[in-house]
């Protein structure tokens, strides 16, 4: 069912020899993956550390020489299978490992950009992912490479190879079931979640052996549901997600209550704690589930021994607008008033940021990081949302059935901030937000449950909020609340943001350029044209002394799918599949 396709005969190339020494090397250890975030010779995790700051401490490319950037090869993903592109990197030993969509995987040898060895998933018809092919990275751990399939699969290669090392079944796609996030490995344990929140699954967080493909544990993410841990070939339940069915959910509505957990996870060693969003509640029209209907929109801390749930904070309680809670959860140390928090912060598609204490969950404080919010009023003391009057689309019962009341809502469900992550620059104590303003025009519609149907009861337009800019780079102060500075984009904002030690944010723009900014004041200092959209994610890592940064390139996402009238801002922008690699000269290094 499933092929490895080599861009060369790898046993008899001259590549393969080049590269020899590589792919002999060690795999991934779990040390490896602990320390990530303070090594420089390599990228082993997504997020450039398992606490996702996409923080790198290198300072040789810096405010002074980032100007001299400059491409030392392109790697084309090839053929005709195009569309987005939101794969962010891994680098091993000298070899690249990037996946692009349509569940494809590349290995490339980092330093001239040449293939190593391909590998295709063979699709099924009828896959159903709600926001393109899109795939945003793998997992490395012993001689594997694993990533997540669009036909709900988890997929083992070895390293050196390509080739099938096991392949399993995480959940139906027929159901409306796919995987687009990069895994994550924690504690030997294999860790992914699922999507399609919008055909009206039961997202979960699962972990499983990453040597032979075996189920550990499943912990779902909505209230009602079992929780299970396999041992011995047996399945052992491990109590009810919330305790009982029912409890914030109407009726039998948490049977298929969504919050799927489709952007994957970060984890903090210092509290053992994975951190896992969750998506939308199901259907959209909220008039048919009153309550809370946890643990939809809520970023959830789990056990990563036995998928417990240790405690949940919920961003947008009866969530109304497809405020999905997915985006990432970032560890940090808040300081403050003389103390060191363990916090943790995100920024949410509903148009706030938050900041919570990552060891139980307390909020500590929440600010609006976009320039305007309609559907809320503010936080409570508690982070709980104050809502606005008549800001939820209407019943469409008290319109005999027909198409509720129209409102009008900002941000748009697309959120103020959608998957692209942000980082953290503990040099600045700065957050980076790639941001976008926009409202929709949103309205509720009669819908019932069909498996592998959309199940959304509600229709939508999206318009941008201004006449010049949509997108906009923010950096904003974890303490205060404050934008200390912004950078405006014609277009919106789709790709990731990576920050250095040398003072510098990278990311990339819809337009093509990829660009590097001050972390400290936001002034632009470079900027190449790629020539097709980016909305992937930067890394940065040191080979033969030298500093490398790259980034995966090719428009596409959810934008041009589900934008309404902004679709049409970006609607003459090509589509492509490269990953572009950058170095300074070796004469423009500063000594340091």
């Amino acid at each position: 069912m499933y092929a490895t396709r080599f861009g060369k005969q790898f046993a008899a190339s001259a590549l393969a020899l080049a590269v020899s020494w590589s792919v002999q090397a060690a795999g991934v250890t779990d040390d490896d993956l602990l320390n990530d975030q303070d090594t420089v010779d390599d990228v082993v995790t997504y997020g450039m550390g398992l606490q996702g700051q996409r923080y790198s401490p290198m300072n040789d490319l810096s405010t002074e020489n980032v100007k001299q950037l400059q491409p030392v090869w392109a790697f084309s993903f090839g053929g005709e299978k195009q569309r987005g592109q939101e794969s962010q990197p891994l680098v091993k030993d000298g070899v690249m490992y990037v996946s692009a969509s349509y569940s494809r995987v590349y290995a490339i040898d980092a330093k001239t950009g040449e293939e190593i060895w391909q590998y295709d998933a063979r699709l099924p018809d009828g896959i159903m992912p709600c926001c393109d092919v899109v795939n945003r990275g793998v997992a490395l751990y012993g001689d594997k490479v694993i990533f997540g399939t669009l036909d709900a699969k988890l997929v083992a290669l070895n390293k050196d190879t390509g080739k099938v090392v096991w392949i399993k079944k995480v959940a139906d796609y027929q159901a409306g079931y796919s995987i687009t996030a990069a895994p994550i490995i924690v504690k030997g344990k294999l860790i992914t979640g699922v999507s399609g929140g919008e055909f009206g699954i039961v997202g979960k967080v699962e972990a499983y052996d990453p040597n032979t493909g075996e189920i550990l544990w499943t912990r779902p993410t909505v209230e009602g549901h079992m929780g299970y841990v396999y041992k011995d070939g047996k399945k052992i339940e491990n109590g009810i997600s919330g305790g009982a069915p029912g409890k914030t959910w109407p009726g039998d509505m948490w049977k298929n209550g969504g919050a799927a957990t489709w952007l994957g996870g970060t984890y903090d060693p210092e509290t053992d704690s994975l951190f896992f969003g969750t998506g939308n509640p199901a259907p959209w029209n909220s008039h048919l589930r009153p309550g809370d209907n946890l643990f939809s929109s809520s970023r959830l801390a789990i056990d990563p021994d036995d998928g417990s749930i240790k405690w949940h904070f919920q961003t947008t309680p009866h969530d109304g607008w497809d405020y999905d809670g997915v985006n990432e959860l970032v560890s940090f140390d808040l300081k403050e008033n003389g103390k060191t928090i363990k916090a943790a912060a995100t920024a949410d598609r509903n148009g706030f940021m938050y900041v919570l204490n990552r060891e139980n969950g307390d909020f500590i404080r929440g600010f609006p990081f976009v320039d305007k919010i309609t559907w809320a009023k503010g936080l409570d003391e508690n982070g709980r949302p104050i809502y606005t009057d008549n800001g939820r689309p209407g019943d469409p019962a008290d319109m005999k059935g027909e198409k509720g009341k129209v409102v009008v809502a900002q941000p748009a469900f697309l959120g103020g901030k959608n998957w692209m992550p942000i980082a953290y620059n503990p040099n600045t104590e700065l957050f980076y937000v790639p941001s976008n303003e926009w409202s929709m025009d949103i309205w509720n519609e009669p819908v019932s449950y069909k498996k592998g149907a959309a199940y959304l009861g509600a229709g939508f337009t999206i318009k941008p909020a201004h006449d010049d800019y949509i997108g906009v780079l923010r950096a904003m102060d974890p303490k205060t609340g404050k934008e200390v500075w912004r950078y405006e984009n014609t277009a919106p904002l789709w790709g990731g943001v990576m920050t250095t030690a040398g003072n510098l944010v990278f990311t990339g723009t819809p337009e093509g350029y990829f660009k590097a900014f001050d972390a400290k004041t936001g002034k632009e200092l470079y900027k190449f044209n790629t020539g097709t959209g980016i909305v992937g994610t930067p890394i940065t890592w040191k080979m033969g002394g030298e500093q490398y940064v790259s980034i995966t390139t090719g428009w596409g996402g959810a934008v041009p799918l589900w934008g309404g009238e902004v679709a049409k801002v970006v609607k003459d922008f090509n589509q492509g599949g490269t990953v572009w690699t950058f170095k300074l000269p070796n004469d423009n290094v500063a000594s340091r």
